[in-house]
């Protein structure tokens, strides 16, 4: 009885212990998983940062292998876009009915504007053609939608031209194929606006008939549609002074067309 009763004490320290040991070896289990997590993504930050800076190392010893290929790219994408350019020149060559070459008595050049001015009252074009392109002065400068200027200074490369949008440039238009003359001029504000001058009171027209250059300028040639004419006021109880719309607008110019009259000099000559 007395064994009994020590023995007892024993078995149950032993089954505790044993209980203990269990729970300790389950929670050891645990944290140990967790610390294979924590290490885990601990490598795994370490190795990024390694694996970032390497590459940023490598990057860096590129970049001028990456220079050179982004140099060749644009040199190619280059040579494209003066591939387009020359198309698109030839493009509004054949929509205006001309060729490269000597029409009706007038030389034609296609040309590029590289720079022009539009807030003044003297507004004026660089063109990226001259002398050795075979631009001369007093040419006039024409799109598929008008007049727009008139050279003024030629270097080798280049030419300076007046806008039509300028104070001091003139053209002769007319209404039609029979109608009155008169001198088209800028308005001085809209970008598309122009006035038809000196047009005599007994020649009649209607809001919407189109204005064509008259072929009497000996800078441009004859039926080069201008634009669309407008109100009008009496000038002095003798003349019409028409508002006309101009097709070309002002502020989308970038491939013109030179054209000079091949008989200017002998015209000039004989003071015509």
């Amino acid at each position: 009885m007395h064994k009994e009763r020590k023995f007892l004490p024993r078995l149950l320290s032993a089954a505790i212990f044993i209980v203990m040991e269990i729970a300790a070896l389950q929670m050891l289990s645990r944290n140990a998983e967790l610390q294979r997590l924590w290490l885990a993504r601990a490598a795994h930050g370490v190795m990024g940062t390694v694996w970032g800076s390497t590459q940023t190392v490598a990057n860096y010893f590129n970049l001028h292998r990456i220079n050179e290929d982004l140099a060749r790219e644009n040199f190619e994408l280059r040579e494209e876009l003066e591939s387009y350019r020359t198309d698109a020149h030839a493009a509004l060559v054949d929509s205006m009915g001309i060729a490269h070459g000597r029409v009706q008595g007038f030389d034609y050049t296609p040309a590029e504007v590289v720079k022009i001015s539009r807030n003044k009252q003297h507004n004026y074009m660089i063109l990226n053609k001259g002398f050795e392109d075979g631009i001369q002065e007093k040419s006039g400068i024409i799109t598929r939608s008008g007049v727009v200027g008139v050279i003024d200074a030629v270097s080798a490369h280049y030419s300076y031209a007046f806008s039509f949008q300028n104070s001091d440039i003139s053209i002769s238009g007319r209404f039609g194929d029979e109608g009155a003359t008169g001198l088209l001029v800028w308005d001085g504000v809209n970008s598309n606006g122009a006035i038809l001058q000196e047009v005599p009171l007994q020649y009649k027209y209607a809001v919407g008939d189109t204005v064509y250059t008259s072929g009497h300028s000996m800078m441009f040639p004859p039926d080069i549609p201008l634009g669309v004419a407008g109100e009008a006021r009496v000038i002095n109880g003798a003349t019409n002074e028409i508002r006309v719309k101009l097709f070309q607008d002002f502020t989308a110019i970038r491939y013109v067309t030179v054209v000079h009259n091949t008989a200017l000099d002998e015209v000039e000559e004989f003071g015509l």
